[in-house]
Order: structure tokens, then C-alpha cells, then sequence
């Protein structure tokens, strides 16, 4: 039980989607001819060689060590089809086993001795946050880290090549605490938080809206598998509803705590935590096989959602992912964590075009702050990317979860930081589709 619940990661984990494929080489986007790839570090006239760190061992590696699987299956599907301006895309993953320490070397090793020519998708806040600085000094594009902390965007000036990729934290926080100040007035809200800017951003969107309904606030460390305390304060509050933004591994310590106290609240995770088919199976574990349907205990519980997942599986861009998947992903079945990877890459390839048949490491940043607010895919709010903001998506939906599917409960939302207000999205982002050969044109 203790190796399964140290899992940690902020990375709000959960989604994504699809479309029917094509292929005939029309991925090809030849380089027409257009100069040459010398002095670009990572960049061959016949490659483009990128990296990440994430954790394929140790706690953290249940789940997230399956996102660098679905980012190579779509890398895979490109470089078939003839790459992007006629380079093909070099994959490197290192595990870091999510500590902070090898996350440090094992960049050193991806910048250093790989020259790579970007990190792309690198998993973690405590992770990545001990290398963002190294890899802006480098002068490495640091692009769409697997996680929602504020830092991956919003102070261009100190770290200008860095992207975040997913809603920050403060922005699903502030959409979850107007909607149930909207729906849910008289709850009594209790704040379960992880202790880091996981906890601390979901809260400050929170506050906005509910300071003067939350009547408790408990925050766990990660690794500490009893949480047994934080759930009978709040039990002793008197707590109605539960605000959680945690990790998979403590939203199944939570449910089977408050089962043991005989707490029933009304239970609402961030997107991090609220993978229905890992929290199942995290219970079934936890509970030493006395849950055999982990995610029925998940039915009623409220969450939110920013790109469609598997459980949509006629969604046009969940059928892209699952036809890229049945080409070049192996044995394993497609999964809400390889379709967020898929979806950071298929966003990666779209800068890459951006970036013209020449790409620079300085050109890509600026292809990105240039066009990347117009990006489209599978992200059901647009990009924030400008050159003041290198924030993610901007926008989600509050969603139900039952019988292991999230049923939409609002239209998508879009906000940004500090007192942006919220408002429903009208861009048309949700509804984009994907290319006929499900690459995204150089146009977009």
C-alpha cells in the first residue's frame, strides 16, 4: 500500500481525443529546398531529436509513465508519412523515477550529451521545477510541461523559453469555485490540498468565489499515505462537500478513508485526480482487493475536463488517437494518459510547422508566441500563447462522473489568472477536427 500511495504528480492528468486517419505520405511537408540545418543544435537535414523526463519507474509511474508512450506513437505516425519538412522526429525519453535530484541529471544528459534540440513535455512540478532554470539559461525550448503550475507561463521575462500546456491550476480552480457558488450556495466546502503550488494554486482560484463557504482546509504531503486526520477534520467540521486537488493515489486514500469514518460528502477533484480507470484500479489495490469495481465508487463524483478522453470513443480526434495507437503503439490499450500525450505532440508538430523548414530554437519560441493562440487540436478551449503569456489551455468544462464516463454539467469555460473574469467560450476550439491525414497543416 505505501509504494502505491507515494505516487505523486502535478500534472492534472486525464484526457483527450481523436480522428480518422488517412496517411499517404501527405504528412511528407517536404523543406522545398529552402537552406540547411548546420549549426542548429538537435536539427539534422534528416532529423529533429527532442527529449523529456518522466518517471517509466518508482511511485509516479503507474499512469504517467504511459504519456511519453502516446507523444512516440504520434512522433511515430508523423515521421511515417514523411516527417515535418522531411525530418523525422527523434524521441529520447529518461526516466527520472519523479525525483527532483535525477530529474537534474537526467536533463544534463538530454542537453548535454543527446543536444537535444527541445525538452517537450517534461512531467512534474517538484520535478521539472529543478531544471526550468538550466534550460533557459541553455537557451533550450522548454515546451508544454506536464503540469499546471503557474511558473511554466506566467513570467515570460524569466524563463522565456518555457510553455506551459494544460489549465494552470488557479484557472480550474476559479471555474470549479464559481460553479459550485453558482449551484451549490449553502455547501459547507472543505479544501483537501496537496502541499505545493498544486494545492496553493487550486485554492487561490477557489477563494474567489467560496472564501465565505469554506469552513476547513486540510493539506497532505506527498509520500504520507494516512490521511486519516485531514479526513476526520474535515468530517469534524461538518464538511459537506470536499474541494480536492490531489493526485490519483490520494483521491483512492480519500474515498476508502472516509468509507472507514463513514463520511459522505459530496466529493469534487481536479482533473489530476480523477482518472476513473487509475483510481479504480489504485483501490482495488489499496483495499487489498476488498473493491473489486474501484470506479463505481467514483459514480456522482464531480470533476472537470479539457480535452476528450477515451471514454468518447466517437469523438474524430479519440479516433485518430486510437487508429495512431493500433498502428504504432504495441499491445497495451489506449489510455486517457497516452491520449494527453498524443495531444502534446500532435501541439508540438504544429509549432514545428510554425517554425518554418529551418527551425531555430529562439525561431520556435517566437513561431509559437506568434500563431499559437490560433493552434488547433484536441483542447476544448484555445491556447493563451502570446509574447507576454506562455500559458496553457485557457478554459474546461465541469463534468459528472458515472459509470466510468464524465458527463458534461457546463458549456466550456475560459478565464485566465487574477480577476479575468469567467465566460463561455465562443472561439469554436471544441469543435475543431482533425486534418484529413491527422497532421496538423503548416498553416496551423
Amino acid at each position: 500500500m505505501t509504494t502505491w500511495s507515494r505516487r505523486v504528480a502535478s500534472i492534472t492528468s486525464v484526457l483527450t481525443a481523436g480522428a480518422v486517419l488517412a496517411a499517404c505520405g501527405a504528412g511528407g511537408r517536404p523543406d522545398d529546398g529552402e537552406g540547411s540545418a548546420a549549426d542548429v543544435v538537435g536539427v539534422t537535414e534528416d532529423t529533429i531529436t527532442i527529449g523529456a523526463h518522466f518517471p517509466l519507474t518508482g511511485v509516479a509511474a503507474p499512469g504517467y509513465s504511459e504519456i511519453p508512450s502516446g507523444h512516440k506513437a504520434y512522433y511515430d505516425y508523423v515521421n511515417a508519412n514523411g516527417g515535418i519538412h522531411g525530418r523525422k522526429i527523434e524521441f529520447i525519453v529518461r526516466d527520472d523515477a519523479y525525483d527532483p535530484t535525477k530529474t537534474s541529471q537526467v536533463t544534463d544528459e538530454l542537453v548535454l550529451s543527446d543536444e537535444i534540440f527541445a525538452m517537450v513535455g517534461g512531467l512534474g512540478t517538484p520535478t521539472h521545477s529543478a531544471v526550468v532554470d538550466f534550460l533557459n539559461s541553455e537557451k533550450v525550448p522548454d515546451l508544454f510541461v506536464s503540469s499546471g503550475s503557474l511558473q511554466w507561463g506566467d513570467d515570460v521575462e524569466s524563463k522565456p523559453y518555457t510553455f506551459g500546456w494544460q489549465p494552470d491550476y488557479e484557472t480550474e480552480g476559479k471555474i470549479i469555485g464559481q460553479w459550485v457558488a453558482q449551484h451549490m450556495p449553502d455547501a459547507r466546502v472543505g479544501l483537501f490540498l496537496q502541499d505545493d503550488d498544486f494545492g496553493e494554486d487550486g485554492e487561490k482560484g477557489v477563494r474567489q468565489y467560496l472564501d465565505d463557504q469554506i469552513v476547513a482546509t486540510e493539506r497532505y504531503s506527498s509520500g504520507n499515505t494516512d490521511v486519516a486526520p485531514q479526513i476526520a477534520a474535515l468530517q469534524a467540521a461538518d464538511v459537506d462537500l470536499v474541494l480536492g486537488f490531489n493526485t490519483p493515489s490520494y483521491t483512492a486514500l480519500t474515498q476508502l478513508t472516509a468509507k472507514k469514518l463513514n463520511f459522505d460528502p459530496t466529493w469534487f477533484y481536479s482533473n489530476v485526480g480523477s482518472d476513473p480507470e487509475l483510481v479504480g484500479s489504485l483501490l482495488a489495490r489499496f483495499s487489498e482487493g476488498a473493491v473489486k469495481d474501484g470506479s463505481s465508487l467514483l459514480d456522482g463524483v464531480l470533476t472537470t475536463e479539457y480535452i476528450p478522453g477515451v471514454d468518447t470513443p466517437d469523438n474524430p480526434w479519440v479516433e485518430l488517437w486510437q487508429d495512431v495507437w493500433d498502428e504504432h503503439g504495441g499491445d497495451a490499450e489506449l489510455t486517457n494518459y497516452r491520449v494527453y500525450g498524443m495531444s502534446q505532440a500532435y501541439t508540438f508538430v504544429q509549432a514545428l510547422q510554425a517554425a518554418g523548414p529551418n527551425p531555430t530554437r529562439e525561431g520556435i519560441v517566437e513561431a509559437i508566441e506568434q500563431s499559437g493562440a490560433e493552434f488547433e487540436g484536441p483542447a476544448l478551449a484555445p491556447f493563451r500563447y502570446t509574447a507576454d503569456s506562455h500559458m496553457g489551455i485557457s478554459g474546461l468544462r465541469v463534468s459528472e462522473l458515472k459509470d466510468g464516463k464524465a458527463e458534461a454539467l457546463t458549456p466550456v469555460l475560459v478565464t485566465d489568472i487574477g480577476d479575468t473574469p469567467i465566460t463561455e467560450d465562443n472561439s469554436g476550439a471544441g469543435n475543431d477536427r482533425p486534418p484529413e491525414d491527422g497532421i496538423p497543416d503548416p498553416k496551423n
